[in-house]
């Protein structure tokens, strides 16, 4: 099938690449303005008990938890002078009487309450919730904050809470990801010229990199006509689509010259490459998007999208390579190879670029040697990749707040301000709902419970404020507007300053919450309990993503190469990688080692969702570069090679090819580093890892030990399967009638990878 294609390819080449322009120009002009499209949330299971909460609170109560604070400074005196509380009774109306903001309250309007006041009487707190979807208060948050921020006659105000805090983690992403490719795109392109050799080759990944963007934001586009997708896969979208566009051209681009030099003509050099390398290239985009798809199984509309994004980009990168690249080197012939770097470089320094004999290379000898030793050379790397994965045993996940973010962020500081200088924690209050119920007596004595847990400051209530199993405070005029509803009420439990929600110290609060008996039943909302659900609607989802993508994967490669051992030692290797890729993460980002080197303030959790993202890409990736490296082993031993010289020949072959591409997509990964916020730096900084070590260390060593030691046993299927592989396997035919020239002969290092 795929030589019929290829033929047509090569017969209609300037047709396809006609049809390729206009899809790109017209995938371009409907989905180039996909980002006002997309949303900013989707960090919540709408099915979870606090999302249900949150609807209660917003459509019965028509209040909710805080979600904006204002931190309002006395410039002299204290907050209880005159003045400074006239200014705070006019920021408190000014808010109350804002559209789409409901429950202001602040500690003038609520009768000077204590827990709002700090410690020192010269700052107190405005509370507000700003309504609507994630990306309605977003905007809000952008409306109100410049009339907010900064000095109001005798007092400085500061922004703060959980939307201020969402809304510039946002931005700052946004920012340090387009600086990000501004610093990774350029040096992609520079060493996209040394890597092929040529700049003709090298702006040919440049056009499969356009065509897959371009595709992936209009698919993106008719997405947002069906479904919510989030802002931030674009960024997923513009790495993978450089990334794959140069690793599926690098190893086409490399197996045309090859065949070049094997004595064919362009047009079979062609069909040649889309046999071989185009049918490599279509097993590794199935891998990848099935690693990526799996993120479909979580009710996260965040992780969601990063499947819609990520499987359309594979796939049309793939469908670039395999079709519109081949139409181009169709119509280029051996003027691929023009304008040649290394071989000008070559002629200034008065030397002939080197060809290297089949045999010579650091990665042949490199497999060599490992093949010698494999028991000691795998006992050594396994043995490392489990000390760099050890941490990982100690991980704890958290969600984002104010601390993923520069020490120098506004909305950190002032959430600085809260945490030393106030007793209560009130952007963290927990929201007890409860949908029908109600009676004086009962209310009392279950706020009276809740406010006897370990760190809770205080619980205030229709019948008034609690702390430590006692009445603080009676009722007030305000507090009865609040909770009072003719069906139901609800509680705010507040914790003390100093517990930090997205914390184990705020998941156990949430739970020691939820199990506190109840006159009626209740619900918990709040940024802990948004964690504790979070993390449930997670973690109750990985078993089947991890699942499907190691069943799937395992049929692809059986599919592909007809082995039963092959697939399950390419899912146990790359799991050990990725094992200690995260070991790493722990050690850095939890435990906070080199916290001051990379600029991050370390909270002793990881970001939830990032380590799910990570998996999912970097074992699409690492299954990428096992099909480049294991289908030129298995066309070497279908040749008649042996176990140690196909190996070695394959690993010579692809070493290079695999190394050069995994460099090429650090440097697109390893600039996210560079972002201020915290888990963007986890993510890129890991991925970065992943990547190389997997190309490296994995490639390099383990897959040659492995691959000795099993012996002919990697190629082994029971009769059943060998006989269902042989009718419905998709393996590699050369139909051409031109002889494979003898191996003996000497083959040049491909142009540009060295």
């Amino acid at each position: 099938m795929l030589r019929r294609l290829a033929t047509a390819i090569v017969r209609h080449r300037r047709a396809v690449l006609v049809g390729a322009l206009i899809t790109v120009l017209a995938s371009f002009a409907y989905g180039g303005k996909v980002a006002s499209r997309l949303n900013n949330g989707g960090f919540a299971d709408p099915s979870a008990p606090s999302s249900k909460a949150n609807t209660l609170l917003d459509h019965q109560f028509h209040t909710g938890s805080p979600n904006l604070v204002l931190v309002v400074t006395a410039r002299t005196g204290t907050v209880d002078s005159a003045d400074v509380a006239t200014v705070g009774r006019q920021l408190t109306d000014q808010l109350a009487h804002t559209a789409g903001v409901d429950g202001t309250a602040s500690y003038w309007s609520l009768g000077n309450v204590p827990p709002l006041r700090s410690t020192d009487g010269r700052k107190a707190l405005v509370l507000a919730r700003l309504t609507g979807t994630d990306d309605q208060v977003n905007v809000r948050v952008h409306q109100l904050e410049p009339g907010l921020i900064g000095r109001h006659g005798p007092v400085d105000v500061a922004v703060t809470g959980q939307a201020p805090v969402f809304r510039q983690i946002g931005d700052t992403i946004r920012a340090d990801l387009a600086r990000a490719e501004g610093i990774a795109i350029p040096i992609t392109l520079i060493l996209l010229i040394f890597v092929f050799g040529s700049v003709v080759a090298a702006s040919l990944p440049l056009a499969v990199g356009a065509m897959a963007v371009g595709g992936t934001f209009a698919a993106l586009t008719a997405l947002t006509t069906v479904t919510k997708v989030s802002i931030f896969s674009l960024n997923l979208t513009t790495a993978l689509g450089l990334g794959l566009a140069i690793d599926y051209s690098l190893f086409v681009v490399n197996r045309f010259r090859e065949e070049l030099r094997n004595g064919r003509s362009p047009d079979d050099a062609v069909i040649r490459t889309v046999e071989t390398a185009g049918r490599t290239v279509l097993f590794s985009a199935v891998t990848v998007a099935v690693s990526l798809a799996a993120l479909l199984v979580f009710p996260l509309y965040f992780l969601r999208s990063f499947a819609y994004a990520g499987v359309a980009v594979v796939l049309i990168a793939a469908t670039g390579a395999v079709i519109v690249l081949p139409a181009l080197l169709a119509v280029l012939g051996h003027k691929v190879d023009a304008l040649d770097v290394r071989r000008a470089v070559a002629h200034r320094l008065g030397r002939e670029p080197h060809r290297a004999e089949v045999g010579e290379g650091f990665w042949h000898r490199l497999a060599t040697a490992v093949m010698r030793r494999p028991l000691p050379v795998a006992a050594a790397i396994i043995a490392l990749l489990l000390v760099l994965g050890a941490p990982f045993r100690g991980v704890h996940f958290g969600q984002a707040d104010a601390r993923v973010l520069p020490a120098a962020a506004s909305t950190r500081i002032a959430s600085d301000v809260l945490t030393s200088d106030f007793r209560s924690g009130e952007s963290n209050a927990l929201s007890v709902v409860a949908a029908r119920g109600g009676g004086a007596a009962a209310i009392t004595t279950y706020a009276e419970r809740l406010s006897q847990l370990p760190d809770v400051a205080r619980v205030d209530a229709l019948t008034g404020s609690f702390a430590g199993g006692t009445q603080i405070a009676p009722a007030s005029p305000s507090g009865q507007a609040r909770f009072a509803n003719p069906d139901g009420t609800w509680l705010s439990v507040v914790p003390v300053a100093t517990l930090q929600a997205e914390s184990p110290a705020g998941e156990h609060l949430v739970h020691a919450v939820r199990s506190v008996a109840s006159p009626w039943p209740v619900l918990v909302t709040g940024p802990s309990a948004q964690l504790v659900d979070g993390k449930a609607a997670i973690f109750a989802k990985v078993p089947l993503a991890l699942g499907i993508v190691a069943l799937v994967t395992f049929v692809t490669l059986f599919m592909m190469f007809g082995s039963l051992l092959v697939p399950t030692k390419a899912v146990i290797l790359n799991l050990l990688s990725l094992t200690a890729t995260f070991g790493a993460m722990v050690w850095v980002f939890q435990s906070g080692h080199g916290a001051g080197l990379l600029h991050f303030t370390a909270t002793g959790t990881l970001d939830t969702t990032t380590p799910i993202l990570m998996f999912c890409i970097a074992f699409g990736l690492s299954m990428d570069y096992e099909v480049f490296l294991l289908s030129r082993i298995k066309e070497e031993h279908d040749r008649g090679a042996d176990t140690v010289t196909s190996v070695a020949l394959g690993l010579e072959r692809t070493g290079r090819i695999v190394t050069a591409a995994a460099a090429l997509l650090a440097i697109v990964f390893i600039s996210f580093a560079t972002s201020g916020v915290t888990f963007i730096k986890l993510f890129g900084l890991g991925l970065t890892l992943a990547v190389l070590m997997d190309a490296t260390l994995i490639r390099g060593t383990l897959v040659p030990a492995f691959m000795r030691l099993a012996g002919d046993a990697n190629w082994w299927a029971p009769g059943p399967l060998r006989r269902f592989y042989a009718r419905f396997g998709i393996s590699e035919h050369d139909g051409s009638d031109m002889p494979i020239p003898d191996l003996v002969e000497p083959v040049p290092v491909p142009v540009g990878v060295r």
